[in-house]
């Protein structure tokens, strides 16, 4: 029923900036967890970022710092900024919605989910 659409991907030169959009529609009233999450290919899919409804955030150390996660809850949208950008970037990024309850950087935690968007950084 939900659906969410990611944009904003692309190729950037190592320590480029990105930012990522993702629409979100047909969602019902409730709290939820939006949570980023990427996949180089070959390796398991791994947990970026997360925001509450209510704003609280949290990073995987590997890009706490320079990615920031953010959502304008009045569109339905969720952001990440991305600064600072490295070459072990590189991956599909998908964005995900689920329970505030369960608000966490494990994918298992999160079952809607877009089809993504690829961001390439070179160096």
């Amino acid at each position: 029923q939900v659906q969410l659409v990611e944009s904003g991907g692309g190729s950037v030169q190592a320590g480029g900036s990105l930012r990522l959009s993702c629409l979100a529609s047909r969602l019902s009233s409730g709290t939820y967890c939006m949570g980023w999450f990427r996949q180089a290919p070959g390796k398991e899919r791994e947990g970026v970022a997360y925001i509450t409804r209510l704003g609280t955030t949290m990073y995987t150390d590997s890009v706490e710092g320079r990615f920031t996660i953010s959502q304008d809850s009045a569109k339905d949208t969720l952001y990440l900024q991305m600064s600072s950008l490295k070459p072990e970037d590189t991956g599909m990024y998908y964005c995900a919605l689920g329970p505030d309850a369960y608000c966490t950087l494990s994918p298992l935690d999160f079952g809607a989910w877009g089809q993504g968007t690829q961001v390439t950084v070179s160096s």
